[in-house]
C-alpha cells in the first residue's frame, strides 16, 4: 500500500510541475549521433535550426504508436513544410533505426539518442512514453512541451505562436 501511495503522489507532483521554456545545459549537452555516424551535441544540432520553428518527434522504430501516426506525421509536413522536422529515437539497434527511416521514408533531420530515456535529454523531456513531440519556437524557446500525439490540436497552436 505504501508503494501505491508513494507512486500516486509522485505522478501527481510530476503532473503539476510547470513545463519549462528552455531546455537545461544538461540536456544540450546530450551527444547524439546522426545517420551518418557522426557525433553531436543536442545544442550542435538546435543551433541549426536558429530562427526556424521546430517540431522534435521522439519515437522509436519499434513503436507501434509512433508508426501508426506517420500518415498524419506526413500531412503536418506537407501542410506546414515551412517548419523543420527533427526526430530523435530512442532505438537501441542503429541497423533498425537506419532501416525503419527508409522504410517509411521519414523526411527530416534524424539522430539517434544513445543514452535513450536514460541521458540528461530523456530525463529533461520527462520521457515516458513515445511518440513524444516538442515544439521549438524561432528564439529556441519549447513553446510546446509535451504531445503525445501527432493530432494533438496545441502542435498547430504552437505552430501559429
Amino acid at each position: 500500500m505504501k508503494k501505491i501511495s508513494l507512486f500516486v503522489c509522485l505522478l501527481l507532483l510530476l503532473s503539476c510541475s510547470k513545463n519549462p521554456a528552455h531546455f537545461s545545459e544538461e540536456a544540450l549537452q546530450e551527444t547524439l549521433l546522426s545517420k551518418d555516424g557522426t557525433t553531436t551535441t543536442f545544442q550542435q544540432v538546435l543551433k541549426k535550426y536558429k530562427g526556424k520553428k521546430v517540431l522534435i518527434d521522439v519515437w522509436a522504430s519499434w513503436c507501434g504508436d509512433c508508426i501508426k501516426g506517420l500518415p498524419n506525421l506526413k500531412q503536418l509536413q506537407n501542410d506546414n513544410p515551412e517548419v523543420q522536422y527533427l526526430f530523435l529515437s530512442i532505438d537501441k539497434s542503429k541497423r533498425n533505426w537506419k532501416r525503419a527511416i527508409d522504410n517509411y521514408q521519414i523526411k527530416g533531420d534524424h539522430y539517434l539518442m544513445p543514452q535513450e530515456k536514460k541521458g540528461a535529454l530523456g530525463k529533461f523531456l520527462r520521457l515516458w512514453w513515445i511518440p513524444r513531440y516538442i515544439v521549438v519556437n524561432e528564439s529556441g524557446e519549447i513553446s510546446l512541451f509535451k504531445a503525445t500525439k501527432i493530432t494533438d490540436k496545441n502542435i498547430l497552436e504552437a505552430f501559429k505562436k
